[in-house]
């Protein structure tokens, strides 16, 4: 098994590699189910299969202005396409080693509590907080909205 519990011969046909910004925003774009592109991160990575890029995540600051301490980092994004098991388990836990490896204390996300979740709860991660709808919008910080913001979320530490 390898740091983040996956089989070796299960992981010897993936890669992770870089990615710049707006090509794993590109891919978000194409194949996110309801989110959008973001506008900035602190790093991205894309996830390969025989070549062919499956899959990207984003790490950036914590949205919640509150909880961006410094040492604290949220997963913007994951994106995996469809058909891939394991692959976003794979993905979560290659950002949260990144992450550490960096030196950050804690690692965040967030999902839709409509979704499994079945790829955090497989890296033993903790819903910390039940978030209600909220819009990011305000008179004074403009902020496109996404219909996404108008659903139940549960926020993780990895």
């Amino acid at each position: 098994m390898d740091a983040g519990g996956f089989r070796r011969e299960e992981m010897k046909h993936y890669k992770f590699a870089p990615i710049e910004l707006k090509d794993a925003n590109r891919f978000i774009a194409q194949f996110h189910r309801h989110n959008k592109p973001v506008v900035r991160a602190k790093f991205q990575i894309g996830l390969m299969k025989d070549e062919e890029l499956i899959g990207v995540g984003i790490v950036g600051r914590p949205i919640a202005r509150m909880l961006s301490n410094g040492k604290t980092v949220e997963v913007l994004r994951t994106c995996i396409k469809e058909g891939y098991p394991n692959a976003c388990s794979m993905m979560y836990a290659r950002l949260r080693q990144i992450s550490q490896l960096l030196g950050y204390e804690k690692i965040i996300t967030y999902t839709l509590q409509k979704e499994s979740q079945s790829s955090l709860k497989a890296l033993g991660a903790s819903i910390v907080a039940e978030v209600k709808p909220q819009d990011w919008n305000r008179k004074s910080r403009r902020r496109d909205t996404q219909p996404v913001y108008r659903e139940p979320k549960y926020r993780w530490e990895l």
